[in-house]
């Protein structure tokens, strides 16, 4: 399993706006690899730092979403209406899950 981070930064105040958009529902969610995405925060000073990550089986399955229709259409026209964009930055970041646990059910 790998996790894809989409690590972004943002105006003061915007991740926290920004952040249910990448856990709404999605096509995403139905395409073969996928796993779960979260969405973490971190609240500077000045800027906010937001990490979307996304669990994936693989590399390849990542690379499928982003260049699927898909990928464009959810992509397409998400700037706001005034026309300046909240985004300061942003890297993508791959990483392969080396290790979990999790409390027993």
């Amino acid at each position: 399993m790998i996790v894809v981070t989409n690590r972004i930064k943002t105006k003061k105040g915007f991740a926290e706006k920004m952040a249910p958009r990448f856990t709404a529902p999605s096509p995403m969610h139905k395409l073969e690899g996928f796993h779960k995405v979260e969405v973490l925060i971190v609240n500077h000073e000045d800027h906010d730092i937001m990490d979307v990550n996304m669990y994936r089986d693989t590399y390849e399955s990542f690379e499928a979403w982003r260049n699927s229709d898909m990928f464009h259409q959810a992509h397409a026209n998400q700037g706001p209406p005034s026309g300046e964009s909240p985004i300061l930055g942003s890297e993508i970041i791959t990483a392969k899950v080396a290790a979990t646990t999790s409390l027993p059910e």
